[in-house]
């Protein structure tokens, strides 16, 4: 009898577990494959309602992003008609898509005549979707602003933008985004909304991002560069209005940023609180609200809402993030931002 090799037959074996290993290595990168293909078409898939789900890509400081617009049905391309623009920043594990659709904010774009932008944060560059507000010390958070600014001058230039009336708002990570921008970019903007999100100043890194989220680092007051070289006086008389959204049961980003926030946009603007006064409507959750004055105009509004965590005030039932029960975060911001518009005009 011919006895086989034991090497023969480690070799073989080895082969069969190299053709299995390779066969539920290709099976596993075919479904990734299909995952990542899947994705990407529900991200492009136009959110329900009429109008254009437009894509582009803008090219700056921190590389390429990605960005749908939204641009409301009836406007007429050639009449040389000027509308406003909001521009809606996602937070960390959300799509511009799934901020569209969880606050709805198209419908009212629909109805007001308004363009709305979605800048998507590149999963290369934050691995959770996450806008980088917080890394302020290696630049990468100005270079980001500044990224997100060329995809709002890219759209003025092929679309009909007035100029004179763009606002910038955003939940989570891309509230915090939104209040830096305006502090980097005051003059671009004619009003600024943060959703559940962290001051400017808070963190200077990821390492100090989680203690500014849990409210244990103060923010400072907001400087521009023009700020720095002429003092508060110059921020104050350039800062656009704010208008802060929070949940007192938010477990994410404490509530105490909304009211620090507040407190800082209304030093550096020179405005003073009022008497708080309390909103609800039917059943909806209650919200106190705070606006802090300059001159007879409102330089910042705080709204408190009871009981909501850390998401969507009033958004679309059944999302990720989303709260229907709280009063309509969509309507608010819109209405803030539009009595801005008006009132500098």
């Amino acid at each position: 009898m011919v006895r086989r090799s034991t090497t023969s037959a480690l070799t073989r074996a080895y082969a069969r577990n190299l053709r299995a290993l390779t066969k539920v290595t290709l099976g596993a990168g075919k479904r990734v494959a299909t995952q990542m293909q899947q994705a990407a078409v529900q991200q492009n898939k136009a959110p329900p309602g009429p109008g254009d789900w437009l894509s582009g890509m803008a090219v700056g400081a921190a590389g390429a992003r990605r960005y749908h617009l939204y641009r409301p049905p009836g406007l007429n391309l050639t009449s040389g008609e000027k509308v406003p623009l909001l521009v809606m920043l996602h937070g960390c594990g959300q799509t511009g898509r799934d901020l569209a659709v969880l606050s709805r904010m198209n419908r009212l774009a629909t109805r007001e005549r308004f363009l709305v932008l979605y800048p998507e944060q590149d999963r290369m560059v934050n691995p959770h979707g996450c806008w980088n507000w917080y890394d302020t010390r290696s630049g990468k958070a100005r270079a980001e602003a500044a990224t997100l600014m060329a995809a709002i001058d890219q759209v003025c230039l092929f679309h009909p933008v007035d100029r004179d009336r763009i606002a910038v708002a955003g939940l989570s990570a891309g509230a915090s985004m939104a209040v830096l921008m305006a502090t980097h970019f005051p003059g671009r903007f004619k009003a600024v909304a943060m959703h559940s999100g962290v001051a400017p100043g808070a963190a200077q890194s990821s390492a100090t991002a989680l203690g500014a989220m849990r409210g244990k680092r103060a923010p400072s007051v907001p400087m521009t560069a023009v700020g720095k070289a002429l003092g508060a006086a110059a921020v104050g008389a350039s800062l656009p209005p704010l208008l802060v959204l929070h949940g007192d049961a938010d477990s994410v980003v404490t509530a105490g940023n909304a009211t620090n926030t507040a407190a800082v946009w209304a030093t550096a603007t020179g405005a003073r609180p009022g008497v708080s006064r309390t909103l609800q409507r039917g059943q909806r959750r209650p919200a106190r609200i705070t606006d802090y004055t300059r001159d007879g105009q409102t330089r910042v509004r705080l709204c408190e809402i009871g009981g909501l965590g850390h998401a969507w005030s009033g958004g679309a039932a059944r999302q990720a993030f989303s709260d229907p029960a709280g009063p309509d975060a969509s309507k608010l911001i819109w209405a803030f931002v539009a009595k801005q518009f008006a009132v500098q005009a």
